[in-house]
């Protein structure tokens, strides 16, 4: 398959060099003025998932500024911040050819929506199993072995399945999701909680080294209560969780087991350089559009 990654981000970085190592094409298309700093590849120091160990490498990766008109590309990989995707989304309209869209986004509105004009056929929704941050040209990440994929029907349609047979080639596992949107807005909320930690805190480093920020984050999670229950949706498992058991005792067990120093979901937040605070407003907007005061 030919792939195109929009933008050098560390979720692209990360599953185009597992795409290319199970024996895709792979071109990343950049603003001009970044071609050069990033022409001298990447050192990356990456926790993967699928052998459970962790992997050091510099990869040089193949970078374009021009999209082609026509051009070949089989998928256009789509993973940018939510603030981004308006930008994004305007910008490839004209230039998705025939191309699949793999629309890998954290956001929290209507996807079918934030597509515009681009068939609704033409796009898959998912996300990843992934995250991290650049120092420079260091890339610090964490890549799971499991992805989320939207199903539109009872069945994947052709698309879908050609994306879910480009991740089993390079060794992930599939996590089907019947309601896509669904599960993307419940991960956006609790990426807003986190958000107001980090906010608090002074940063996401900050934020995971302490478990009084980490208790805030839970506290967050059960302030928005009553916006889950006004939108209609149902809390899964670990907003459950996090609305039953006390908020300090979820902190100190995030701290010392999901974040613990020197794991590898402690490297990959603390080279997260995300400037938090935009999914908290948003969900303040929203909320606020139906009548609740969230205090986040």
């Amino acid at each position: 398959m030919k792939i195109l990654v929009f933008g050098r981000g560390v979720i692209g970085s990360q599953y185009g060099w597992a795409f290319e190592q199970a024996g895709h094409t792979v071109d990343f298309y950049v603003r001009k003025e970044k071609k050069d700093v990033y022409a001298q590849g990447i050192n990356a120091t990456i926790y993967d998932g699928r052998i459970k160990d962790y992997r050091r490498f510099h990869w040089n990766n193949c970078f374009i500024d021009e999209i082609p008109i026509p051009h070949e590309y089989d998928l256009i990989f789509l993973s940018v911040n939510p603030e981004q995707v308006p930008a994004a989304m305007d910008f490839l309209t004209s230039k998705i050819g025939n191309a699949t869209l793999l629309f890998f986004c954290n956001y929290g509105r209507n996807v079918y929506e934030a597509i515009g004009s681009i068939p609704s056929n033409q796009v898959v929704f998912g996300f990843p199993g992934a995250g991290g941050g650049y120092e420079g040209n260091d890339l610090y990440g964490i890549l799971l072995k499991s992805v989320e994929i939207g199903c539109t029907g009872m069945v994947p349609s052709s698309r879908e399945q050609e994306v879910i047979n480009l991740f089993k080639s390079a060794g992930f596992k599939i996590s089907m999701q019947k309601d896509i949107d669904q599960w993307l807005f419940i991960h956006y909320l609790m990426n807003a909680a986190m958000e107001g930690a980090a906010v608090e805190a002074g940063g996401f480093r900050e934020a995971i080294s302490s478990s009084e920020a980490l208790s805030h984050m839970v506290l967050n999670i059960r302030k928005m209560t009553p916006y889950l229950k006004a939108k209609n949706f149902k809390k899964n498992g670990l907003l459950i969780a996090m609305s039953i058991l006390p908020p300090k005792f979820m902190g100190v067990v995030m701290k010392n087991l999901i974040y613990k120093p020197g794991s590898p979901m402690h490297m990959a937040q603390s080279h997260n350089h995300f400037k938090p605070g935009y999914a908290i407003e948003e969900i303040k907007k929203d909320a606020k559009n139906l009548g609740i005061i969230l205090d986040l």
